[in-house]
């Protein structure tokens, strides 16, 4: 598969170059090649997670890195080739990877792997972009469409993206066949999803509709289609910055004939002042009559709902998620404390209480290609949390690009 996608797309890219020889005589596919540039990204990670469990603690120290290389542009035409790999290193490599290593462990989902991350030829002109192949796809927050990245082998899709800007209007559509999945490449998917996402910017914020039509390919009667708007923006009052967001979803969910339905709200109000930034936030993820809960598979699930990911999958009861955040900057570098209060969104069940969780970190640079990062996250579970355990998890990352 990884040298299907390489062929495809150096194929499609040699053409569309070649051709584009015809209308420039002073230009050649050879110089196109040349005026590329190579670039990597390296992090080092170590993951702790202790579990009030039977589970023995995981222990990770894994290396992720990426190379790639971008074509010069000719007539609007470029492309990306870009490699990744993740490695366990220095023997400290206990942890349940989700592939089969060391299962009586925590997991960390970090499994190694080697493939092609990206590899898509583009086309640009005028407010108009056109790209196909494997790709980076990540739409508004990436609540419903995102990369992943904070996982070693991230999310990226196998499609055809259209995406049109004029003035203040954005238009964006994807017809996705494959999700490249953060668990290796034996648990990817085959896909016939459809993207669309269209926003406008006005002078007190940006309003996006969406609807993200779902389906598996391979797989009899399954369908997960979502339609939503979402309202995001800043105002300055006196010095003081406001913030604020809306958003509103309707999901509907059909999988071996049996139909769900589920909504989605969220609504955020913050203020920064003195270079400190104070958000509050009500996120709602329905449910059907405890049956189902709003299910958001292709999201970077990591930045919601809690960093020690108790919630990667909405219980069926639906979650409410109550959520204070605290951001800022020290030495240079960039601070964040979130507390988040869980609870059912369907309490018929008897289930109410899904518990707490604290999380703190702190990031910096240093210099043009230089980072470090610690990252913390507590998870008490609460009365009605089945299934869930306290949970920490302790992070301390290194990174380099160049």
């Amino acid at each position: 598969m990884t040298r299907k996608i390489i062929r495809q797309t150096s194929l499609l890219l040699g053409a569309a170059l070649l051709c584009g020889n015809a209308l420039a005589e002073n230009t050649s596919f050879t110089s196109a090649l040349s005026d590329g540039s190579v670039y990597g990204d390296f992090r080092l990670r170590y993951e702790n997670v202790d579990q009030d469990n039977a589970l023995q603690d995981a222990n990770a120290l894994t290396l992720r890195s990426r190379l790639g290389y971008k074509t010069g542009n000719y007539h609007g035409l470029s492309g990306v080739l870009e490699f990744e790999d993740s490695r366990a290193i220095a023997g400290v490599d206990d942890y349940n990877d989700t592939q089969g290593r060391t299962p009586d462990h925590s997991v960390v989902a970090d499994p190694e792997t080697t493939e092609v991350d990206q590899a898509f030829a583009q086309y640009t002109n005028a407010g108009f972009s056109g790209r196909i192949g494997r790709q980076v796809i990540t739409l508004d927050n990436q609540r419903f469409v995102g990369a992943v990245g904070w996982r070693q082998d991230r999310q990226t899709f196998d499609a055809t993206r259209l995406t049109y800007a004029i003035s203040d209007l954005t238009l964006d559509y994807a017809y996705v066949t494959k999700h490249n999945r953060i668990f290796a490449q034996g648990s990817d998917q085959d896909a016939k999803d459809h993207l669309v996402n269209a926003s406008y910017q006005s002078s007190l914020g940006v309003l996006t509709g969406y609807a993200y039509l779902l389906e598996l390919d391979n797989v009899p009667d399954n369908s997960l289609d979502t339609y939503g708007l979402r309202y995001t923006g800043k105002t300055d009052l006196d010095g003081i910055g406001v913030l604020y967001e809306l958003e509103y979803a309707t999901q509907e969910a059909d999988s071996a004939g049996t139909d769900a339905d589920a909504d989605y709200y969220k609504a955020l109000a913050g203020v920064q002042a003195a270079g400190v930034t104070v958000s509050l936030a009500y996120e709602v993820l329905g449910s059907d009559d405890g049956n189902y809960g709003f299910s958001t598979p292709l999201a970077t699930l990591h930045a919601f709902n809690g960093w020690a990911d108790q919630f990667l999958a909405t219980p069926n009861s639906g979650l409410n998620d109550l959520i204070l955040t605290v951001t800022g900057t020290l030495a240079g570098g960039k601070w964040v404390l979130a507390y988040h209060d869980f609870s059912a969104d369907d309490d018929a069940a008897g289930t109410d209480d899904f518990g707490s969780e604290v999380d703190v970190a702190y990031h910096r640079g240093f210099g043009q290609n230089y980072s470090a990062g610690i990252k913390y996250a507590a998870y008490m579970a609460g009365d009605d949390a089945a299934g869930k355990v306290d949970t920490n998890k302790l992070w301390l990352t290194l990174g380099a690009k160049f």
